[in-house]
Formats: structure tokens, sequence, C-alpha cells
């Protein structure tokens, strides 16, 4: 089975993500600074430790499950072709260089920028906000709690569209970015996007990036592209006393697997301020939480990191209802055809009604769920955004305000 990312069993609810010293690194590389080895975790010391030699390393999860992960019966060697990242050692964590931005050691070419000159460029129209009303929702998908996204100073800009479907590399949006780790020494990544709450310090992405019980040094960077790795500071996810990272994930992903509980795909992050104290949805907006709305939405902007690419990729086009006729991922989830969507991209949001003025839409899913996202990088799933996911909202809300 081709997985998206890394193939794992998943964590409980308001699963605490090992944040202990840094695993030792190949040999060679530079000592962690002791900072980094205390349960203390601030912006500064992950804008410190980030740095974007270290940022333009960093590959997707590689595939396969974590060693103490439960396997999945009758699984098959997973295997990611295409992403950057595949089975075997972990890339180490490299110490800062010098290295010319852009240079991503032992990682797949980057993604074209901008097309060869004579190839047949469709034009790019902006995205404008659907000016349809919202679909019905059910009796969950309450707004109690929810605060509207703040205008963006200056506003956003509009975002490329070369038709249905396919998708482009761009400068990317601000509330969307990438959540960094380090896990066995080696650095890596997945896409993650603000969601609005009442404590402006919430972020999500899909439930099988962030169940590792070693990952450590997380952090969000808003907004990352390699040539302006950090045009809204960086945002460590929040420690408790112990040192375990904030991270909500809902218990039957890790009883039931990747696969059986594909379905439960979602996580949700707390966030610490950056370096100026600011919570991240004041700096960048948040993206409305949108549950029981159905699975076809007629215009989805789809935001994602791709492997080595140097800017994210974006991708507008409806979604469907895809119900797997596969036992072992049972389940209904969001389908959406999007071109370029490999490694990396996984956690990235399926926004409904994207606003330019504001920056940020409706989420209604992220890349995720049935074989945790897909098994070509030209189709993309999602959980479906129920009741179950907003519950697991609503804990994440009420346990981060709790601290």
């Amino acid at each position: 089975m081709v997985l998206r990312t890394l193939t794992m069993a998943a964590a409980a609810a308001a699963l605490l993500v090992s944040g202990g010293p840094l695993p030792s690194a190949a040999a060679g590389n530079a000592a962690v600074p002791e900072a980094f080895a205390a349960g203390r975790w601030s912006a500064r010391e992950a804008e410190s430790f980030w740095t974007p030699a270290r940022m333009a390393s960093a590959v997707p999860l590689p595939a396969g499950p974590l060693p103490d992960a439960p396997a999945t019966p009758g699984a098959a060697p997973a295997s990611t072709p295409g992403t950057g990242a595949g089975p075997g050692s972990p890339a180490p964590v490299p110490a800062p260089q010098q290295a010319a931005p852009g240079a991503t050691p032992g990682a797949a070419p980057p993604l074209a920028l901008t097309p060869a000159a004579d190839a047949e460029v469709p034009p790019v129209p902006d995205v404008d906000p659907l000016p349809d009303p919202l679909p019905d929702v059910d009796a969950d998908a309450d707004d109690e709690g929810l605060t509207t996204p703040p205008v963006l100073e200056p506003a956003s800009p509009r975002l490329p569209a070369p038709g249905p479907g396919v998708g482009q590399d761009f400068n990317g949006m601000p509330s969307v970015g990438r959540m960094y780790l380090v896990k066995g020494g080696g650095a890596y990544f997945c896409t993650a996007s603000v969601v609005a709450s009442a404590g402006h310090d919430l972020v999500m992405s899909a439930a099988h990036c962030l169940t590792g019980s070693d990952y450590q040094q997380v952090a969000f960077v808003p907004q990352y592209t390699r040539t302006n790795p950090q045009p809204y500071g960086m945002f460590p996810v929040r420690r408790t006393a112990a040192g375990k990272s904030r991270i909500w994930i809902d218990p039957r992903y890790r009883s039931q697997g990747v696969d059986r509980a594909a379905r439960l795909d979602v996580a949700f992050a707390q966030v610490g301020p950056d370096a100026d104290g600011v919570p991240v949805e004041d700096v960048v907006g948040g993206n409305r939480l949108l549950t029981g709305a159905g699975y076809a939405h007629p215009k989805v902007s789809l935001v994602g990191y791709p492997a080595s690419a140097a800017r994210p990729r974006l991708c507008v086009n409806r979604t469907t209802k895809f119900t797997s006729s596969d036992p072992g991922i049972p389940g209904s989830f969001l389908r959406i055809d999007c071109t370029g969507y490999p490694g990396g991209t996984s956690g990235g949001p399926f926004l409904s009604r994207y606003d330019a003025r504001t920056g940020t839409g409706d989420v209604v899913g992220v890349i995720g769920g049935w074989k945790t996202g897909g098994d070509t990088a030209d189709t993309s799933y999602s959980s479906y955004f129920g009741t179950d996911v907003r519950k697991l909202y609503e804990k994440a809300v009420a346990e981060a305000k709790a601290g």
C-alpha cells in the first residue's frame, strides 16, 4: 500500500509527544545547544534551532511504521515514490550551514517554479470568494468560541488558479505553513494551518503527521518558502511542565490503526506566541472549522508543501464523496483531484470559500484519511469533518484554555 507520509498507529486524545533532549545526530554534526535540551521551548529557541538551512533540509516523514507502533494486520510494505523521502534511516539533522538558499542535501531536485518558455500555460485568473451561501450544517457545527478572522495588513494577494484540478506552486498564504519536528535525529515536516479558536492558538494537521512518541522540537512556521523562511515568525508547539507537546488526536486512531481509523485522521496542536508575544491567530488569521457540511463542495482551494519544492502548492477544484470498498479501510471520505501533491502535503487544508481580503476560508478537510491522503500524487483525500472532529476540536479548545 502506498502511503502519503509516515504509516503509523495514532495517538490518544490530548496526545503528549515527547519534547525532551534532541536525539544524537549523525557523527560530524554540530552538537545541539544546551538550551534545546531543557523542558522549555519558546519562539526564540525555536527560531535558533530551526535555522533556514535546517528547515530547507527537512523532508516529509518517511514511509513505514514507527518501531513502537502496532502494525496493521495484512498491510503490505509501504513505499512513497516521488516524495523525496523513502523508507530507511532518517536524514540526520544538519548543523547550520552557509550553503546557498534552496540547497537540500540528499533531497530530490526542487520543482520548477516557472514553466519552460515553450510550455503551454493556461490563463491564471484570480480566485474569488464563492458567492453562494454556506451549505447546511449539522447541529454540532455552531460557531461558539470561534472568532472572526482578522483582516491582514496588508491584505493577502489573490491566489493564482490555472484551472480546475491543476496544481501550481505559489508564494503561499499566511494561515498555512509547515509543521517541523525532529525524529531520530532527522528533520521532517508536514503541512498545517491555523484554525480559529477562542485562545487564538490552535493549528490543525493530519493525525498521522503528529503521532510519534519520540517527536521533538515541534514548531509551526506560517507561509514558509525557501527564499523567505519566516515571513510571520515561528510558533513553537506548547509543552507541559513535563516537557510533553500539547497535541490532540482521537484515541481510536491509536487503538484501531491508521487504516481502520482513517476517518479520524485529524490533529490539533496548541502553539505558543511568537518572539514578540503575539498569538498565531492574531498574526496570520485563522480558518473557520466547518463540520457537518457534506462531502461535495463546488470550489475548494487545496494547499500543501510538496516534498522538496521551494514553495507551497495550490489547486482549486470541487470535492466529491468517496466511499471505500476496502473492508480494511472503512468509511467515506472527501476526494479531490489535484495534480502534484506528494509527501509533505499531508495535513494541508481543504479551504472552501477562500476570502482574499482576510486570507482565510472555511476548512472542511485536511489531506489524510484514506491511505493517509491517497496512493497517487494527483488525487487527495480527507477524513470527513463531522461530529467526531467537532468534539475533538472542542476538547482541544477547552484543554488549551485550562493550560
